[in-house]
C-alpha cells in the first residue's frame, strides 16, 4: 500500500484537506500515515497506538470521507458510524474532533455519555446523527429505551479498549456489539495488547490491519522517568518541593483513590499552587470547568485518578507525578503518556513508599528495565535540580530481577 508523508497527498475530500489545514495539520502521524488509505478502502484495523499518537485523526477523517462521499442522509435515531469511548472525557475530544475535521461537511454528529441529563441527547439523536460518539453506559440504556438503534451502522470504532476492560465494560460491549450488523467496518485501538484485548480483537475484526506505532506496553522513549522512594508520610513535602520548580509549568498527579485525589489538591491550594482534582464523584460540569482550567494554564496541577483522567488530551503537561504508584503496571504506562506528547519531552516522576515496591517491580518488570531511582532524603535543593534530562534508558532483554541474579552470582 502507497505510504504518504504529508497529509495534502492523502486521497481525502476537499472539505476535509481544508478542515486539516484550518487546524495546522501539514504531516501525517505513523498511524495516520498508515491507517487512512486502508480505512478508505473499507479494511477493518486492529491499531496498538498510545494516547497521544494521532489516532483520533487516523479514524475520524476516513470515516467522514466515506459518510460524505457516501451522501446518504441521517437518520432518525439510526447512527451511521458508532465510537465507543471509556470515559466521558474521552468521549467529549473524540465529539470536538469531528465537529472539527468535519466543519466543511454536511455530516452531524453528537456525543451521549451519563452524568447528564438525556434529553438534550435524546432530542439530537431524534434529529439523525451520522457519527454518534458514546459511553458504553449510557448508550446501553437510550437502546433499552429506543431512542437508539444500530440496524443502519456501517462502521463500529471500540477506542481504548484496554481501558474498556479496566473499568468493566466488557459485558456492555458484547452487549452493544451484538445488536450491530454484521457486515460493516470495525476498527479497534488499544495502547496494550494483552491475551484479553487480543481475543476481544479477534472476535470484532475480519482480516484487520495490523498497525502498532509504538512496541506494546513501551513507554514513550523522550520520557525522563525518575523513582523517588520515600515515606507514604513524606510524599506531600516532596510534591511540594518538587513543585518550587518553575519548569514544572504544567503537572498531571496522579492518585489510587478519589479521596486522595481531593485531598491532595486542597492541600496544594492552602499552599498557594494553583490546582484542582479530577475524579469520578465529580459531576460533569466540575469535571469540565477542572479540564478547561488545566487546558487553559489558569491552573498549574491537575489532580486526578487513572478512570477520570484516562482520556486527557491536554499539550504541553510538563511533568507527570505518580503521587501513588499505580496496582496495574499498565496504568503506568497511559499515565506518563500524558507527557512529551506532539514530539516535545517531558518528565514523570513516581513516588515509591515501601508498600508500593512490589508494584514498582511490577512495572519495571513490564518496561524490562529499571528506573533511575532516588531517595526523597537525599534531594536537595529545588525541582530543577532533579529534572535534568537523562538519556532515556533503553529496554534491554533481561528483567531487573535476571540482572540483580547475575550480579549475586559475580559477588559469590
Amino acid at each position: 500500500m502507497k505510504s504518504y508523508t504529508k497529509f495534502h497527498d492523502l486521497p481525502l475530500a476537499e472539505p476535509i484537506h481544508r478542515a486539516i489545514a484550518d487546524a495546522g495539520y501539514t504531516l501525517p502521524t505513523p498511524i495516520q500515515s498508515a491507517a487512512i488509505p486502508a480505512l478508505l478502502e473499507g479494511r477493518d484495523l486492529l491499531g496498538c497506538a498510545q494516547t497521544g499518537s494521532g489516532k483520533t485523526a487516523a479514524f475520524a477523517l476516513p470515516i467522514l470521507h466515506r459518510l460524505s462521499a457516501a451522501g446518504r442522509p441521517a437518520i432518525k435515531r439510526a447512527p451511521q458510524a458508532l465510537v465507543l469511548a471509556p470515559t466521558r472525557e474521552l468521549a467529549a475530544q473524540i465529539g470536538q474532533s469531528f465537529r472539527e475535521y468535519g466543519r466543511y461537511l454536511p455530516i452531524r454528529s453528537t456525543v451521549i455519555f451519563g452524568g447528564v441529563g438525556q434529553y438534550a441527547q435524546v432530542q439530537a439523536l431524534n434529529k439523525g446523527v451520522h457519527v454518534l460518539v458514546a459511553t458504553p453506559g449510557r448508550l446501553q440504556d437510550l437502546m433499552q429505551q429506543r431512542h437508539v438503534r444500530l440496524d443502519k451502522l456501517e462502521i463500529f470504532v471500540l477506542d481504548e479498549a484496554d481501558r474498556m476492560l479496566d473499568m468493566g465494560f466488557l459485558p456492555d460491549i458484547r452487549r452493544i456489539v451484538a445488536a450491530l450488523p454484521s457486515r460493516r467496518q470495525s476498527l479497534f485501538f488499544s495502547a496494550t495488547m494483552p491475551e484479553s484485548i487480543a481475543g476481544l480483537a479477534d472476535s470484532l475484526l475480519t482480516d484487520p490491519l495490523r498497525v502498532a506505532v509504538t512496541p506494546v506496553s513501551s513507554p514513550v522513549g523522550r520520557i525522563d522517568q525518575r523513582v523517588l522512594h520515600v515515606s507514604q508520610e513524606g510524599k506531600r513535602d516532596l510534591l511540594q518541593r518538587l513543585l518550587e520548580g518553575d519548569e514544572l509549568h504544567r503537572v498531571l498527579v496522579f492518585t489510587r483513590t478519589k479521596r486522595r485525589a481531593e485531598s491532595v489538591s486542597r492541600q496544594l491550594r492552602a499552599d498557594k499552587v494553583r490546582a484542582d482534582a479530577i475524579h469520578s464523584d465529580k459531576s460533569q460540569n466540575a469535571r469540565s470547568q477542572a479540564l478547561h482550567g488545566f487546558r487553559t494554564g489558569r491552573t498549574r496541577v491537575l489532580v486526578a485518578t487513572d478512570i477520570a483522567a484516562r482520556g486527557l488530551d491536554v499539550d504541553d503537561v510538563s511533568h507527570v507525578i505518580n503521587y501513588d504508584l499505580p496496582h496495574e503496571p499498565e496504568s503506568y504506562i497511559h499515565r506518563i503518556g500524558r507527557t512529551a506528547r506532539a514530539g516535545a519531552s517531558g518528565t514523570a516522576f513516581s513516588f515509591c513508599s515501601p508498600l508500593e515496591r512490589k508494584m514498582l517491580r511490577d512495572i519495571e518488570r513490564l518496561l524490562g528495565d529499571a528506573i533511575p531511582a532516588e531517595r526523597a532524603g537525599e534531594i536537595s535543593g529545588t525541582a530543577p535540580a532533579l529534572s535534568t534530562k537523562q538519556a532515556p534508558r533503553k529496554p534491554t532483554a533481561a528483567t531487573p530481577h535476571k540482572r540483580r541474579r547475575r550480579q549475586r552470582k559475580q559477588t559469590v
